[in-house]
């Protein structure tokens, strides 16, 4: 998934707080970099050229997607006529994730004639600026509206029942299968009766993953007072993206790099494994992964002094991965928000000469 990066204007703002605010970007800065170069020494290089971005994918929505004026209480009273529910469909230009799920579900795929007969599907730019009446009846930008909506990552998909409620949203990419799930359950109004979560619980799924080892994982369940970097892994044997995601993502070099300042450890979320949480509460694997609210296989969830401050609830390729931990580790300290953090660390490796790579 594409995690999204906010910018901030400083129009309007008087010279001196301009200055300052630069000032103390500059000095984060020269701190990140120097903690990336001990952390990567081939950014030693003396001199190198500005780096480039590169992994981004060029795509257009479907045809079939709904033409909108983004007035979505008409829109669910159109849908309703026909019995149909909405679905919006939050993206960003070149997102791999988004293109993935695009290809995979709403292009090809089993699920297409199905979404087509049951669901509007409705794009909206989370960069964009057009208009949108939502459904609470306030008026947003684009922008504005995945900012209400919490909208961290792309894509972020929000299922809307016949009487214009948010009963569903995902943050980020599910594969195939999984999104199946989603969509049977809100098409079969499941959502009145159960949470999704019990829902997929509920589902006979294909056994198709081992649990894999990893050079960092370690072996801990008590957590009670663990105020250093922790990153959990919540995989199951049921997870059809675990094995990609670790030949592509965990074992990816920057990824191994930034794990090094972590105790990262793995539960089966199928387990009653005995867990004390951070909160020093006793529960078990499989509760806590309940608790925590994740519907997608793998997840990872990101911990320091104590508290939570970054999940995936959704795939994640190796730069966003790296660029999170490193965060986590470090950056929260210095940086009032991960976008402000993102905005430093993309420049800085840039302008180290290294590429910022979004693919897999």
């Amino acid at each position: 998934m594409c995690l999204l990066k906010e910018s901030t204007s400083l129009l309007f703002q008087p010279p001196r707080k301009v200055y300052l605010r630069d000032h103390i970007f500059m000095k984060r800065r020269y701190l990140l970099l120097t903690v990336m170069i001990l952390m990567f020494p081939s950014l030693q290089a003396s001199e190198p050229a500005d780096g480039i971005v590169t992994g981004g994918i060029i795509y257009t929505l479907p045809e079939w997607f709904k033409s909108s004026f983004l007035k979505f209480e008409d829109e669910i009273d159109e849908a309703k006529q026909e019995g149909k529910h909405v679905i919006a469909f939050l993206h960003l230009d070149e997102c791999p994730y988004c293109a993935r799920m695009l290809e995979e579900n709403f292009i090809e795929g089993d699920s297409k004639e199905f979404m087509e007969n049951n669901f509007d599907v409705i794009g909206v730019d989370v960069r964009g600026a057009l208009e949108v009446t939502w459904i609470d009846g306030e008026t947003y930008t684009e922008r504005e509206l995945a900012d209400h909506l919490k909208a961290i990552a792309t894509p972020t998909i929000i299922f809307l029942d016949l009487d214009g409620r948010k009963v569903l949203q995902l943050n980020g990419y599910r594969d195939p299968r999984a999104f199946r799930y989603a969509l049977d359950y809100v098409q079969g109004k499941q959502y009145s009766k159960v949470s999704f979560s019990d829902y997929l619980n509920a589902q006979e799924k294909p056994v198709v993953y081992a649990l894999r080892a990893h050079p960092q994982l370690q072996n801990a369940s008590y957590f009670s007072g663990y105020d250093k970097p922790l990153a959990i892994l919540f995989e199951s044997q049921h997870c059809a993206e675990c094995d990609r995601f670790h030949e592509k993502t965990l074992n990816h070099p920057d990824v191994l790099a930034a794990l090094k300042g972590f105790l990262f450890v793995r539960f089966d979320t199928e387990s009653d494994q005995k867990i004390v949480d951070l909160d020093g509460h006793i529960t078990t694997a499989k509760q806590w992964v309940k608790d925590l609210g994740l519907t997608f296989r793998p997840s990872i969830v990101l911990f320091n002094s104590g508290k939570e401050l970054f999940r995936a609830d959704g795939i994640l390729y190796h730069h966003h991965l790296s660029e999170a931990l490193t965060y986590v580790e470090r950056g929260y300290a210095e940086y009032e928000s991960i976008d402000e953090f993102k905005e430093a660390y993309r420049e800085a490796l840039m302008s180290s000469g290294r590429n910022i790579d979004f693919s897999e």
